[in-house]
């Protein structure tokens, strides 16, 4: 089983007309995605990579019958794509840009709040790798290859680290049932605890890796919804363990500004919660292979 996306999911790609936006979109195509449009404002009418090109997500989603979009859209203009997604119709929404401000992404969860929750697009980002169901769909830029099917659920902050994660697991001998990149920035779409939640109903996912890194609450709310609801292991890293207070490492978001923030701290309280914490990158996927063993 997979979550967020499987073979069946429909794909647009907002942006399919740029030097990015197209070469990601064929890397897709070629993994066997499901995309059957793109979106460029006044392109409409002309294709891509053999894809269909729209005007607008709405003329897209009413044509193709789409349920999920990736956005390859320049920073100053990405917000204003998301909520148009949003808009239209769409389930799901994986936003790669990097560089949105901090207001534009404001501006976008009041404008999501809007719609009841039970019909709210799920936006996956911004500045993440994206989702990837291995053997059935890739919505997003990983190299799909060192993805191999099987029951681990991956999801992070850091795209490169959840790579890593994936190869190493692969080494082991060990799969992935999905994993999902959820960006790096101070306001994103998805938490930790919200993805959590989908591998925890996901009955084919027996066990999480979940990659943090300094700055934000999001590592502290995740250990209190993994002691309270998580019955699968859940085996952590944490980066930035060496990381000096108030610099910015990285990601606009890996930023220590209060208690609670620092790899140290966040390491301890998910101790606390229960989580099996992976000593350094380089032994994700064994720490994995050893917490389940354990468990057998």
């Amino acid at each position: 089983m997979s979550v967020l996306i499987d073979e069946n999911t429909r794909v647009i790609v907002q942006g399919m007309t740029g030097r990015i936006g197209a070469f990601h979109a064929g890397e897709m195509l070629a993994y066997g995605t499901r995309v059957v449009g793109g979106v460029t404002p006044g392109k409409g009418g002309t294709a891509e990579l053999g894809v269909p090109i729209f005007n607008s997500v709405r003329e897209a989603v009413r044509a193709t019958g789409a349920t999920a979009s990736i956005l390859f859209v320049p920073p100053p203009f990405a917000a204003d794509a998301i909520m148009e997604a949003a808009d239209a119709g769409l389930a799901l929404c994986v936003a790669i840009t990097d560089g949105i401000p901090c207001q534009d992404m404001i501006q976008v969860k009041r404008f999501m709040r809007r719609y009841k929750f039970e019909q709210r697009m799920r936006l996956v980002g911004p500045n993440c790798a994206g989702v990837i169901t291995p053997g059935k769909a890739m919505l997003g830029i990983m190299p799909g290859h060192i993805y191999e099917p099987g029951s681990i659920g991956i999801v992070g902050r850091s795209g490169t680290l959840g790579y890593e994660a994936a190869a190493q697991l692969k080494s082991c001998g060990l799969g992935v049932s999905t994993s999902v990149g959820i960006g790096g920035d101070p306001i994103n779409g998805s938490s930790f605890r919200d993805i959590l939640e989908l591998f925890e109903q996901d009955p084919e996912t027996t066990a999480v890796m979940m990659i943090g890194e300094i700055g934000g609450p999001q590592e502290a709310e995740a250990a209190e919804f993994i002691r309270d609801h998580m019955t699968k292991p859940v085996i952590a890293y944490v980066a930035g363990l060496t990381a000096p207070r108030g610099r910015r490492m990285g990601h606009a978001g890996a930023i220590i500004s209060a208690f609670g923030e620092s790899a140290d701290e966040k390491v301890e309280i998910l101790q606390e919660a229960g989580v099996t914490i992976a000593p350094s990158p380089s032994a994700l996927g064994e720490t994995v292979a050893l917490r389940l063993a354990r468990a057998a």
